[in-house]
Parts: structure tokens; sequence; C-alpha cells
């Protein structure tokens, strides 16, 4: 029997290059280069892993966003992928994680009904949000159970076996399918995408086609989609400014030492 996995991807901005606007308080994402959020790709590498290993499975990815978002279903499909799919609607613009949750789970819920669903895989967090929320609600709203932190996973008689990694030590899971992974950097080092892969992605007549789905698709709510159906309102973006300036400490080794512990228990850091 195949195992079917479906990897949730994130076009975002590279954020170790983007600045704040001081007036509009938002990201200048003009001229910035943008690419496959960098959990999301390692809980794809985590899929293709799995197809590696086993003998028969389906990796299949999927990403909600505007047209240029098919960069990273290509990047996707080349380093290994089997299908990819665009979740793209001007009924969809201005979601928050709460409503892209509620798109991207019905999305999914379509695929268990053509072809079954036994593992949808995650990146921990977006680096343009950081909210760590999509996943688990789409556990949410799928009713599956959630495994988040995947530090390492294997698949047997099935069931995954999961390392869960916890701030001082981890947990040893198992859990049976269907289930959401939340996959973390530690759980491995992305593949580059194939070379006769590309060339069957890339160019104007793809042998590897992206797939296309709109609203029309899946009977949704429009009160629980787009801005309307958004109860998260962002305040202000902003970068934090410093509150003091750094103090050197000079002198022996000894002296450097209890004057950093005095400084530290001041500010009851110890």
């Amino acid at each position: 029997m195949t195992l079917k996995i479906v990897v949730c991807i994130k076009q975002v901005p590279e954020t170790n290059k983007v600045k704040i606007d001081p007036v509009t308080k938002t990201m200048i994402r003009t001229g910035v280069k943008s690419i496959m959020n960098p959990d999301d790709k390692n809980a794809l590498e985590g899929a293709l892993r799995l197809k590696d290993e086993l003998t028969d499975v389906k990796v299949t990815v999927i990403t909600m966003g505007p047209e240029q978002a098919t960069e990273i279903l290509k990047e996707a499909i080349a380093m290994g992928a089997d299908r990819s799919i665009l979740l793209s609607d001007r009924k969809f613009a201005g979601s928050d994680t709460w409503a892209t949750s509620t798109i991207i789970s019905s999305a999914i819920k379509k695929i268990m009904q053509d072809e079954g669903v036994d593992i949808v895989m995650c990146g921990r967090q977006a680096i343009d949000g950081d909210t760590a929320q999509v996943g688990p609600q789409i556990a949410e709203f799928l009713d599956f159970p959630i495994i988040s932190y995947v530090e390492e996973l294997k698949y047997e008689n099935s069931k995954v076996h999961v390392k869960r990694a916890l701030e001082d030590g981890y947990f040893l899971i198992e859990a049976p399918t269907p289930v959401v992974l939340t996959a973390i950097k530690e759980l491995n080092t992305p593949r580059y995408p194939h070379m006769k892969r590309i060339f069957e992605t890339y160019g104007e007549n793809p042998e590897r086609k992206i797939e296309r789905w709109d609203a029309s698709l899946f009977k949704l709510d429009e009160t629980k989609i787009g801005l309307k159906g958004s109860p998260t309102r962002v305040k202000a973006t902003f970068t934090p400014s410093r509150k003091f300036e750094g103090e050197m400490l000079e002198g022996s080794i000894m002296n450097i030492t209890r004057n950093l512990v005095v400084r530290l228990k001041e500010r009851q850091i110890l």
C-alpha cells in the first residue's frame, strides 16, 4: 500500500536581508529574494528520505500564495516530490494563520477524498511570522494527532517513530497514521535538486506540471478565509532598539569573573 505524504511549504522573504520601513512599520520586500521557508524544506527532506527508504511512497507538496509561489513548488519537484499544488485565489488574500490553516486543511481534505493521506508534514514555523501556529491548526481542522519539534523520524508497521526535541531532553513517540508532524532544522540537511528533474520541471514546457487550485474547488465559508476571516491584526512591526550600552570588564581573569557575577546578580540574571 502506498504511503501518502503531504508537505505544506511556504514562500518567504530571505529575512536576514529584510529591513523595516520606519514610517509604515512594515517589511520592505522590494528587491528581497524569496525562498522556501527553511523549516518547511527540512519537512520536505524528511518526506523524501522516507521515499528513499521505503518502496512505495508518494509525496505531494502544497503551498498557498500568488503565482510567484510556483518557484518553490518547482524546487520541491526538482528535489524529488511527485505532485505539486498551488492554492491561489484573490479570496485567499490577507489570510492570517487561522484562515490560512482553514484553506490548506480544506485542500488536504480534498486530497484525502481523492487518494488518501497518511502523513502531513510542515515546518515548525515560518521565518517571516514565527508564530508556529499553522501546523497545529491544520491538525485541529483535520482532527489528526500532531507531533511537533520532530528531530528524528522513521516509519514502520503503519506507525511513525519520532524523536521530539525539548529544551532539556526529548520524547520518543510512536503514533499511528494519519498524523501531522512539524519539523525542525535538526531533522536533516535538505538535498540539492536533481539535475534531471530540474530539466523536467523548469522551462517553457515542463514535463512535471503544477496544479492550480482556487476557491471554487472547496466548499469554504468565505467569512472564514481571507482578510474577512482573519481575527488577527498586526498592530506594528519594528526592529527592537537597544535598551543600554554594553560594558567592557578589564583586569585579571579572577577580577573579570568576580565583576561579571556581580553585574549579573544586579540584573537578577543569577
